[in-house]
């Protein structure tokens, strides 16, 4: 196996799509929850299902990261309704994401806990950049894009505003700023007083948001410029029904609903035609946000999409159920970029895949479980760059702090986990970023990359002879050829040590040679 070879899943742990396969997608955006349910027919996917509930997740969020006890309610019985949709759909035909006021949070687990426990799945967090390249993915696949044109895509959500350009289906440019219509609306028109002054204090506040990369994105350049999600989709729809457009928002329109929003003088007041009751009390933050977005990035037209950040996960689930998992992009690029060794890698990789094989079914270990053992095999020796006493310290770090497209912030921190205790002793506070339902198998695959590793640590290209591995509940059994064994003096001892460290992850090593 080399560093650019797709995964090979053992029959056992394949969960391909077949014909009539049903699929969820859920967003737990900062203004609305939505829930796309698709079928996937021909290889193509078919909506089946749309739930959309205004929970106002931002609404709750405090200064110092908590969550009020209305709102957690709220999003919890919103979330329960949900589940008793998609009760019968499988776990991995399902993802949940969740995005910028839970990430937010200052403790997120005590709110992702209950929530997972109302939906009946996991939920994922997810970055910002990360939830700009799925918000593309899905515009780009409910619209088409022109050969070799590039978009400008905006989304404006509740508590976020990601911006994207990209060509095709792929993501070039993405930026996500903390400015959303709910956001917004709270902090600059307290107690919902609109004045022409707090507008003005605002849009130059905001700006400066997008100025951060308006060069950037400007001499990148964009021949068409579309609007995702329910704010834009709402001001199109003030344009149309104020006669100023056909449904797209076009420059000179947007200052004519800005002052006519202005003239109500109280949110409660705004009467915009074509806006529904639901949106009026964040539609001056949308607005807002849009018109700083238009004015510092000089766009003139604004199309308005359908289709969303929701669109982008089914597509999303379709690759990485394929051979197109965007995780593998990214860990090679991993690989380009720190100059990993691939040959040690993939050593490391191989004997990592041939302990997993053996001892999957016995710990309850999934193809999901074997991709991340695999990748961060791949991905081990990062840190080497930066220093290489304590490199998987310095490893670890770059893998849960950077941008790396397709994971989840849960996928990265599983990931970092494994790389940070491939060697050396294992911290007690090790796994403590992992949510307690990945807490086993997190273990459980950093004690297989930690043999593997141990195994391949003078570098010999030879392949060990009957490696064995055996699993029983916390027991893992490693046999190996005992000439093999005795040829390898400094191996041995290393060997000898590990039973010590392996307590740390609560299980108990036991080696043999025959």
């Amino acid at each position: 196996m080399t560093g650019h070879d797709t995964l090979a899943l053992p029959d056992a742990l394949r969960t391909p799509l077949e014909d009539g396969d049903m699929l969820a997608a859920i967003d737990l955006g900062s203004n609305s929850f939505h829930m796309i349910v698709a079928r996937y027919t021909l290889g193509q996917l078919r909506v089946v299902d749309r739930l959309r509930e205004t929970v106002r997740m931002a609404e709750g969020l405090d200064s110092r990261g908590g969550l009020s006890a209305e709102v957690r309610q709220r999003a919890l019985e919103c979330l329960s309704r949900f589940g008793q949709r998609i009760r019968d759909i499988p776990p991995q035909r399902v993802r949940a994401l969740a995005t910028n006021t839970v990430r937010r949070l200052a403790a997120p687990q005590a709110f992702l806990v209950p929530a997972e426990t109302a939906l009946g799945h996991a939920i994922e967090v997810i970055s910002g950049r990360e939830e700009a390249r799925l918000i593309y993915l899905g515009v780009s696949r409910a619209q088409q894009p022109r050969p070799g044109q590039r978009r400008l895509v905006i989304d404006i959500g509740g508590g976020s505003t990601e911006c994207i350009i990209g060509t095709g289906f792929e993501a070039l440019e993405r930026e996500s700023l903390q400015v959303g219509c709910v956001a917004s609306t709270r902090r600059f028109f307290p107690g919902g007083k609109l004045s022409k002054k707090r507008w003005r204090e605002a849009l130059a506040e905001v700006s400066s948001e997008f100025q951060q990369f308006a060069s950037t994105y400007r001499a990148l350049g964009w021949q068409e410029v579309i609007g995702a999600s329910g704010t834009n989709k709402a001001i199109g729809e003030i344009c149309a029904a104020m006669k100023l457009t056909k449904g797209a928002v076009i420059a000179n329109a947007l200052p004519v609903v800005r002052d006519t929003l202005l003239q109500a003088g109280h949110i409660d007041a705004i009467a915009l035609p074509g806006l529904s009751e639901d949106r009026r009390p964040i539609i001056a933050g949308g607005v807002l946000v849009l018109e700083a977005a238009f004015q510092v990035l000089g766009i003139e037209r604004m199309q308005v999409s359908k289709a969303a950040m929701r669109e982008g996960v089914l597509h999303d689930m379709l690759g990485r159920g394929g051979e197109d998992d965007p995780r593998e992009t990214s860990i090679e690029a991993l690989v380009q970029r720190y100059g990993i060794d691939r040959r040690q890698a993939s050593r490391v990789e191989a004997t990592a895949m041939r302990l997993f094989d053996q001892v999957a079914r016995s710990w309850q270990l999934d193809g999901d479980d074997r991709r991340m053992l695999a990748w961060a095999a791949r991905v081990h020796e990062l840190g080497l760059v930066i220093a290489h006493s304590q490199y998987q310290v310095h490893g670890a770090y770059v893998i849960e702090h950077s941008d790396i497209a397709g994971f989840s912030r849960q996928e990265q921190q599983f990931l970092a986990t494994l790389v940070r205790c491939h060697r050396r002793k294992i911290g007690k506070n090790a796994f403590e970023a992992l949510p307690d339902r990945l807490l086993l198998q997190a273990k459980r695959s950093a004690a297989l990359l930690r043999i593997a590793v141990l195994l391949h640590r003078s570098h010999d290209a030879d392949e060990i002879p009957q490696l064995k591995a055996l699993a029983d509940g916390p027991v893992l059994q490693i046999g190996l050829p005992r000439p093999w064994l005795e040829a390898r003096p400094l191996l041995r001892t290393d060997l000898e040590g590990e039973p010590e460290e392996m307590a740390a992850l609560g299980i108990t090593l036991v080696l043999s040679a025959a």
